[in-house]
């Protein structure tokens, strides 16, 4: 049975609510839609803020033929699919960029005259591999690729795709925004479980509607009871924008700046369990590294980078194995926030002083003019006076 929330999805630009500065007058989605202006792009934002209703709506102004996946469970095949793959095409290794696109020619029957657009929701799930595959298809315009994607793109997307595209960020809906598409279910909603249902989705109308239809499933009305009740599963308790989400990764981070590999672990656990994005995790533990550990194990950075490495390439189920590993070693290794804690109060002296101005002697002397004056003048490798501007001569940050 198709999802209350899709059965109410917007068809056309009218009907969609918020993410104004993109699809407010003169904006550019807007434009880009009404002009029937063909070229990929990144949609880039939190949960439920109309990502997929969006690529639908620009799909349907361009008389587009749409192909939507899930990199969650998609990879290449289905991308070859998406192409056209000749009836029969057995699997070829190691061909050029021209023999491998006749792989992917029209069948035998009428070509359309459509453009094809490839929809890829949580792109940023796709590994480097996935997404070397797609940018040929793309550069020749065989493709208009829509990726969605709730992680940076600019970490997530490889930059030679990337380059290719451009990046639209959308922003959390507004309550008013929620209220406006809370008025499209057809339940009746009391004003208070309204309110409550907008605080508890936090911007995301998808879980919002989701948790009226369950409601609905389960106890045959909607009040402020039936939607407590109903948020108490599993499944609903660890949405990515919650604060069972938040709470989780705060448990991780404190455990393993506690030196307590078991409870890092158990909650490493919990979120690989929820589905947690790996990536996620793995980008947290390269921050760790040096926020944590820092000098204590100055190779503590390449163990989380190689774990972050991992995740991007394996995925899951394997890559699971991987965070586990890195989790380990991280929860045990000294702790130190010397390099930390020194870069940030010298960035408060940067905030606070602007730019001093620095000792002639290690300027850069690169011209005639800059030498003569004085420029680099009594520089010496090696040298025991204080490099830092006069102001701060005396000034000690790596304690």
């Amino acid at each position: 049975m198709e999802p209350l929330a899709s059965k109410i999805r917007p068809k056309a630009l009218k009907e969609f609510v918020g993410q104004e500065h993109l699809v407010g007058a003169n904006k550019p989605l807007r434009e880009a839609i009404e002009g029937k202006h063909l070229f990929s792009f990144v949609l880039w934002g939190p949960p439920g803020t109309g990502k997929t209703t969006l690529a639908r709506i620009y799909a349907n102004a361009l008389d587009a033929e749409f192909h939507e996946l899930s990199a969650v469970d998609s990879g290449k095949d289905d991308i070859k699919q998406v192409l056209g793959q000749r009836a029969g095409g057995e699997k070829r290794v190691g061909l050029g960029l021209a023999a491998r696109s006749a792989l992917f020619e029209s069948p035998a029957s009428e070509p359309s005259t459509k453009p094809k657009i490839l929809f890829i929701d949580e792109i940023h799930r796709f590994n480097k591999a996935q997404q070397d595959f797609l940018l040929p298809f793309v550069e020749r315009g065989d493709i208009t690729l829509i990726g969605a994607t709730t992680e940076n793109p600019s970490f997530e997307v490889i930059g030679a795709l990337l380059s290719r595209c451009r990046v639209f960020v959308l922003n959390e809906l507004s309550p008013d925004n929620m209220g406006q598409i809370l008025k499209r279910v057809k339940y009746k909603v009391p004003v208070a479980a309204r309110d409550w249902l907008i605080e508890l989705a936090q911007g995301d109308a998808r879980q919002a509607i989701t948790v009226l239809e369950n409601a609905f499933k389960l106890y045959g009305k909607i009040t402020l009871e039936s939607l407590k009740e109903t948020v108490q599963s599993k499944h609903l308790r660890y949405d990515k924008k919650g604060d069972e989400h938040f709470n989780t990764i705060s448990a991780f981070i404190k455990s393993m700046r506690a030196s307590q590999p078991d409870a890092a672990l158990y909650y490493l656990a919990r979120m690989v369990d929820a589905g947690e994005d790996p990536l996620f995790i793995a980008r947290r533990m390269v921050i760790f590294a040096s926020e944590d550990v820092g000098l204590a194990v100055p190779t503590a950075l390449v163990v989380a980078n190689a774990v972050f490495r991992a995740c991007e390439t394996v995925g899951y189920p394997e890559a699971q194995i991987n965070l586990a590993h890195g989790v380990a070693y991280l929860a045990e290794c000294k702790k130190s926030r010397r390099s930390y804690d020194a870069y940030f109060e010298a960035l408060a002296d940067v905030q606070k002083l602007g730019n001093l101005p620095i000792p002639m002697n290690i300027r850069n002397a690169p011209t005639k003019l800059m030498k003569e004056l004085g420029y680099h003048k009594g520089y010496e490798m090696y040298d025991k006076e204080s490099y830092l501007p006069e102001k701060l001569k005396n000034k000690k940050y790596l304690k």
